[in-house]
């Protein structure tokens, strides 16, 4: 089996389009025919939510993965957009105070997913909107990190600590973890303010950037409230066309495309 690409999603700052980028890029990859694994590692569980799965089958979530209480395997539920989840409950916030006191708390979910045996060529990991101790097991799980940025105001307010503590785990405890690429989201190509935001992200970040641009798009603001991914909801969207276009980037950047 060819090498699994842990990828975590993360901005401390919310409303970048996180959760939607994370459950896009898992659909568009499943489109692509890579086996695909979704990680909602957020309490709020937008993610979860997304995926219109029943509330019994959330029952067996994130929580019980990081505090190792069931094996990986059992803990993913199908969903009906070609990639594979495991959902969240609330109580995952409580996880951050029962691994506190446990030594090498930073690598309980990495030891988790060494259990996992499904054959999944990515798994995509939904962090919280802070820097706090279920992000930081997400970043030492994984081996890259993807950074959606929004193209407005205030738009590199926290990234620049983002990246330094990136740099602070890969020095110290993850020195496999590579930065994927910044993702610029919600741009508007009519309003002027997007493209200053986007030239300043060129000029600070140049080769980290993804060429592709996720638009500020209707559908993919109405998605999320028909538990549905664009490409489900309206497969010829912008959103949806852009989100399998950054996949694809993806695949080309990794150089792992299946037959």
């Amino acid at each position: 089996m060819s090498e699994t690409h842990i990828i975590a999603v993360t901005n401390q700052k919310g409303g970048v389009g996180k959760t939607t980028s994370a459950l896009n890029i898992c659909a568009s990859l499943g489109a692509l025919k890579q086996p695909t694994l979704l990680i909602d590692f957020d309490p709020q569980g937008n993610a979860s939510h997304g995926c219109d799965l029943p509330e019994a089958v959330r029952e067996n979530s994130s929580y019980e993965l990081i505090m190792q209480e069931t094996p990986a395997d059992e803990l993913i539920q199908q969903t009906s957009d070609l990639f594979d989840i495991i959902t969240t409950k609330q109580m995952l916030t409580a996880a951050e105070i029962q691994l506190a006191q446990k030594a090498k708390r930073e690598f309980s979910l990495k030891t988790a997913l060494n259990s996992l045996t499904t054959p999944y060529r990515y798994i995509i990991i939904d962090c919280p909107p802070s820097l706090n101790l279920l992000t930081v097991n997400a970043l030492v799980a994984a081996s890259s990190v993807i950074i959606p940025v929004q193209c407005e105001y205030y738009a590199l307010e926290g990234l620049t600590r983002l990246m330094r503590t990136i740099q602070q785990l890969k020095n110290t405890v993850n020195p496999s973890l590579e930065i994927e690429g910044i993702l610029r989201t919600m741009y508007d190509s009519r309003n002027r303010l997007s493209q200053d935001v986007s030239d300043q992200l060129t000029h600070y970040f140049g080769e980290l950037l993804y060429n592709t641009i996720i638009p500020r798009n209707v559908k993919l603001a109405e998605a999320p409230s028909h538990r549905k991914v664009a490409l489900s909801y309206d497969p010829d969207s912008s959103g949806a066309i852009s989100y399998l276009t950054l996949a694809s980037e993806i695949l080309r950047k990794k150089e792992t495309i299946y037959e």
